[in-house]
């Protein structure tokens, strides 16, 4: 089964609604204000066949990752002023985050999603330059990334987001090899990625069958997550840390030699000068 684009990019509506649920919960991870006007009927209606078919425990992920995201990319932004977000969906950080003066956050994504965000938004300000870039990640997307601004001597943090498990393992490894030669020394890339073990767990059928079911199935996963970014320095945080930390998980911690046990992986990398 190919994986539809539409599909796909409804998947960023869903994230959008789970972001938009969480931002009114008192004990709330983080606070995204223009989450539900991206998500939109249609994206809660996706949410909440979701939680429906597989339970509110399947959107935890989402709502860890992006708070950890949020911390990474602000800390890469220090000494990274580029921003590029892969896969940007309807994701709202060029709009709000407190990015350092001068900062410029590019967006690629399909460019029907590109247009929809931007009607959208079109009345709200960013918090950096933001440049979006409607390209489809199987064509040319760096040259398309160059000719808007992108230096590729410049130190660059990159974010791929909720992507990776829908690609076939030719297409990450390309995607990777693309960042890489783009990517000056200093550079840093964030990416979550599931593993192996995770897309065999029994606990992940309902929603697997789900996204088989709309075109956009799982596609890829590793338990060796650093290997994706040969010759950067990697570190890897097993989600159920941060999401135990902030009182979010259903499951403590288990160590990991333990073998067989459902994973998904945080990943900050660093290209060496």
């Amino acid at each position: 089964m190919e994986t539809r684009p539409d599909a796909v990019a409804g998947t960023g509506l869903l994230v959008a609604a789970i972001r938009a649920r969480e931002s009114v919960r008192d004990d709330r991870l983080f606070c995204d204000p223009f989450a539900d006007k991206l998500a939109g009927e249609a994206g809660h209606r996706i949410l909440d066949a979701a939680v429906a078919n597989s339970g509110e425990r399947t959107t935890l992920q989402i709502v860890v990752r992006t708070r950890f995201w949020d911390d990474a990319l602000l800390e890469a932004a220090s000494s990274c002023r580029q921003i590029v977000v892969v896969a940007a969906g309807m994701d709202a950080r060029a709009y709000r985050l407190r990015w350092p003066a001068g900062t410029t956050v590019f967006e690629l994504d399909q460019p029907s999603v590109m247009t929809a965000k931007d009607a959208l938004l079109a009345d709200d300000v960013p918090q950096c330059a933001r440049v979006p870039i409607g390209v489809d990640l199987a064509d040319d997307w760096p040259t398309a990334l160059c000719s808007t601004g992108f230096d590729a001597t410049t130190p660059t943090a990159w974010l791929i987001e909720g992507l990776l498990q829908y690609l076939d393992e030719h297409a990450v490894h390309r995607l990777f090899a693309r960042i890489d030669a783009v990517s000056a020394p200093g550079s840093v890339l964030c990416y979550d990625v599931v593993g192996k073990s995770l897309l065999n767990a029994p606990s992940m059928a309902g929603l697997l069958k789900s996204m088989a079911d709309n075109g956009a199935p799982w596609l890829f996963g590793t338990d060796d997550p650093a290997q994706l970014v040969p010759g950067w320095s990697a570190t890897v945080t097993d989600v159920a840390e941060p999401g135990n930390r902030w009182g979010r998980w259903y499951a403590p911690v288990t160590p990991a030699g333990e073998p067989d046990v459902p994973r998904g992986y945080f990943v900050v990398a660093s290209k060496p000068g």
